[in-house]
């Protein structure tokens, strides 16, 4: 019985392990749509948001190089872009690097509400698929950067003003016909990418599937890979936008004016620098005109010197001013296309300013120079002695701690002699010599009636 249960063990052993190899098809075509799938090569969609800077420009092309090593079908920019900060030529050196590319490349301007202004729009003119979503707009391209690459009759009409989807398929610029529903998603345009023929390549990105209801449809079967800047990049280009760059300028001036009137170098002054240093980043990377920037510097010392009395004045509204004049004349429009900051970041900008400016800081500064002398009180009539001479003010030592004091002027008190204090103003205490001290007169008014009756 043993034995038989052991081999009855082992047949239902082996046929588990070659069912698998039984099941499995010999040759290299897939039957099923899953299986086709594996072997459809993937689409890079890199995302490029806000203007193109060194970092964009440098990251586009870096991704080229990517998806051609990695196998993909092709590389989709999908984009939002208000305009460049590159030099023409840059762009030039972009475009071309678009048009030599081994494999398709694909602008998509989306999602809804996305834009494609000034010198990037020019990629249309050589991207192999293009398409944007409904309520996206594109234009303002100006002229051409280059006469290896002319606009065409389309985009020429889009010189100095912008369209949305409709006007755009009217003028014929995209490359292929497109639904009037535009390109909605990501999804969508790969569709679009279905069947470009250049060449050997021809793009396999969806297929067509029939349901249980009998319905065709469209069902993707490339994989869509999103490429994002990585981390440190993603900084520099986040700083280089024109809000955070207005942002970051005036939070890290305001921040080393508040450390200049605190004791010590603390956090507000490490957060400060770095803010400054990454707002002048930002900045030279942006079309900011140098005078109103240096508008906006003077603007804080302004403010610093009524900050210094505690109490705003004059130079706070002349620091107001320069502040709302730099900032509105801080950035050139262009290609046409202001890339002035959002109305939110002027809000806070200019109210941030005047808030700190006219509330905070002379509220620290009156705050730490006319310090509550609660945990103090025991001082008050404590025994010191004069480390300098006190005519009317020096320095005091009571107990362990050295101490600014002053004294009655009529009463200078020399070095070395012994004192009492006897009030306690802020971090100043006043003291008295312990003998042959001047009387205050409103102690003596208080004495007489009191003298008159005895």
């Amino acid at each position: 019985m043993r034995r038989l249960l052991i081999a009855l063990l082992g047949a239902i052993a082996a046929s588990i392990v070659f069912a698998a190899p039984a099941g499995a098809q010999s040759d290299d075509e897939p039957t099923s749509e899953a299986d086709r799938e594996l072997v459809v090569a993937p689409v890079d969609i890199l995302q490029v948001n806000g203007l193109f800077d060194e970092i964009v420009v440098d990251e586009i092309i870096r991704s080229i190089d990517r998806a051609v090593d990695n196998g993909s079908q092709a590389l989709v920019l999908q984009t939002d872009s208000k305009g460049a900060v590159v030099s023409d030529e840059r762009m030039v050196e972009l475009m071309q690097a678009v048009d030599s590319s081994p494999i398709p490349i694909g602008i998509w301007v989306g999602p809804s509400g996305a834009h494609l202004y000034g010198a990037p729009a020019q990629l249309l003119v050589v991207a192999d698929v293009t398409g944007m979503a409904p309520g996206a707009s594109i234009g303002n391209v100006g002229p051409a950067l280059s006469d290896e690459f002319p606009l065409g009759p389309g985009l020429n009409e889009l010189r100095e003003r912008t369209v949305g989807l409709s006007d755009a398929r009217d003028l014929v610029i995209f490359k292929q016909r497109i639904s009037d529903e535009g390109i909605a998603t990501v999804t969508n345009m790969l569709d679009a990418l279905d069947g470009y023929t250049e060449g050997d390549v021809e793009l396999d990105t969806t297929s067509e599937v029939v349901t249980e209801s009998g319905v065709v449809q469209r069902e993707t079967i490339a994989v869509a890979r999103f490429l994002k800047l990585d981390l440190v990049d993603q900084l520099f280009h986040t700083v280089a936008s024109p809000p955070v760059a207005y942002l970051l300028f005036l939070i890290g001036l305001a921040l080393l004016v508040f450390e200049f009137y605190t004791a010590g170098v603390g956090i507000a002054g490490v957060v400060g620098a770095g803010s400054t240093i990454l707002a002048s980043y930002g900045l030279a990377a942006l079309p900011a005109r140098g005078w109103a920037v240096a508008l906006l510097a003077l603007a804080m010392i302004a403010f610093a010197v009524d900050v210094q009395v505690g109490i705003p004045r004059f130079w706070t509204g002349v620091g107001i001013v320069m502040t709302i004049v730099g900032t509105f004349w801080l950035y050139e429009p262009i290609t046409g296309t202001s890339i002035w900051p959002h109305w939110l970041a002027i809000i806070a900008g200019i109210g941030g300013t005047m808030l700190a400016f006219i509330v905070g800081m002379p509220s620290m500064v009156r705050t730490r120079f006319a310090t509550p002398t609660i945990g103090r009180d025991w001082m008050v009539g404590a025994d010191g002695v004069a480390i300098q001479a006190i005519d009317p003010e020096g320095t005091v030592q009571v107990g362990d701690a050295q101490w600014r004091a002053r004294t009655n002027r009529a009463t200078p008190i020399p070095a070395g002699d012994p004192l009492r204090v006897v009030a306690i103003h802020g971090v100043t205490l006043e003291v008295e010599p312990l003998e042959g001290a001047a009387k205050d007169y409103r102690e003596m008014r208080h004495k007489e009636p009191q003298d008159a009756d005895s």
